[in-house]
């Protein structure tokens, strides 16, 4: 196992930290090896699509599971990250792991096919949140859950946060898999 890949509390999702080098002219940081995310993970990531979404104080963006593999990033700002496991085959299905994203904690998380993945502005700033995907978008795979899903219980850090129409709208767990909540 490489010492900049670490897992989490749900198989699949990989915390990535490497180290920051600092000097009077500001940083340099390798964000990942992917030599070293492919050997933990055991299979090869091949990203073919990188996006960027920015992203005001207060914005929240909903638990969004599309089918891909995805490296996330925020590059600048505060943010606070949730994951959420929805594999009905998974042992952890419906647990939830959080995230804290500041100047002084960056670090990249791989987030597998599976998972919903969702975050919030915490700051004052906008962020910048890049992300490497497997699998381009077609817009066909548009699973979500609702962000204040009670199953789920996540505390978000944000009071009345800035939300989309469709976030608005999204299903519960349950509604999506009522077979485990019997």
């Amino acid at each position: 196992m490489s010492d900049f890949v670490k897992t989490t509390s749900i198989p699949g999702v990989l915390k990535l930290e490497r180290p920051t080098h600092q000097d009077e002219r500001g940083f340099f940081r390798e964000i990942f090896h992917l030599d070293e995310l492919e050997q933990v993970l055991g299979w090869q990531f091949k990203p073919v699509q990188w996006n960027h979404s920015r992203s005001k104080p207060k914005v929240l963006r909903g638990q969004h599971a599309e089918n891909w593999n995805k490296l996330i990033y925020p590059v600048t700002g505060e943010v606070f990250a949730s994951v959420l496991d929805i594999r009905s085959d998974s042992a952890t299905f419906g647990k939830v792991e959080t995230f804290q994203f500041d100047g002084t904690n960056r670090f990249a998380l791989f987030v597998p096919k599976g998972m919903a993945n969702s975050f919030c502005v915490t700051g004052d700033e906008d962020v910048n949140y890049l992300y490497l995907v497997d699998s381009y978008y077609d817009g066909s795979d548009t699973t979500a859950i609702a962000w204040n899903d009670p199953d789920i219980k996540i505390v978000w850090p944000i009071n009345d946060p800035i939300i989309s129409e469709r976030d608005k709208n999204n299903p519960k767990l349950r509604d999506l898999f009522p077979e485990k909540f019997k």
